[in-house]
């Protein structure tokens, strides 16, 4: 990433994002936390620097800062919940007025990955390509604790958790399948070669997520043994 361009972002604007949003992702749950975010807004640079594209730094890093800040109050329209707590933001005003806010809200709507049509503009299309994943590792991760912290009316199975991974991700990231990437760097083209070929292999694929689920367990058993010392 080239740091000229993030050096760009104002720094009163940068300081209120870090401290006073930023943070409150730290309950967030799914693959949606602060580490994924963190990725998200480098990856969004990555593009910006790689694709030569002229746009403005201060809003590529505010749209990726809230893309996913609504998704505890409502997952499933979560990219709707945080374009109106981005609006909501009185704080912004004094950055961006009120036709670049509306832009940047319809950037956030429109990174998701199942949306039916187009992203509407250059910055959505920018936070949509960057929330796609680039690591198949941390994606199986994020699927499977997807999965596993839903909220389930009768509790499932690791079999059946591991069952839904492979559906969503293969209707997802398999041929054909609905993500949206619009600046389909060598990253992401080796991430989705490589996830593609996971799927080609289901048995290959059970046994790497209960080897990950393995892993996750004895993580969280330690963090527990940690806490109750």
């Amino acid at each position: 990433m080239k740091e000229e361009t993030r050096e760009r972002i104002n720094p009163k604007l940068k300081t209120y994002i870090d401290q006073q949003v930023l943070p409150r992702y730290d309950g967030n749950i799914g693959g949606h936390g602060i580490d994924h975010i963190m990725q998200v807004i480098q990856r969004s640079f990555e593009i910006v620097d790689e694709f030569g594209l002229d746009v403005d730094p201060n809003k590529v890093y505010v749209i990726a800062a809230y893309h996913d800040i609504g998704y505890p109050i409502n997952a499933d329209e979560h990219e709707e919940v945080s374009a109106q707590m981005f609006l909501q933001e009185g704080a912004l005003q004094e950055f961006f007025d009120e036709e670049e806010r509306r832009l940047m809200a319809e950037a956030i709507v429109d990174h998701r990955a199942s949306l039916e049509y187009e992203a509407r503009n250059i910055y959505g299309k920018i936070v949509s390509s960057a929330d796609r994943e680039i690591s198949v590792e941390n994606m199986l991760i994020r699927s499977l604790r997807f999965q596993r912290d839903k909220h389930w009316s009768e509790k499932p199975t690791l079999d059946q958790i591991i069952e839904y991974s492979f559906q969503k991700l293969s209707s997802k990231y398999g041929k054909g399948g609905y993500a949206k990437m619009y600046f389909p760097d060598q990253k992401y083209q080796d991430y989705l070669a490589e996830m593609q070929a996971l799927f080609t292999d289901k048995n290959h694929f059970i046994a790497r997520e209960k080897e990950i689920a393995a892993r996750i367990q004895l993580l969280e058993e330690k963090s527990k043994d940690g806490e109750e010392r």
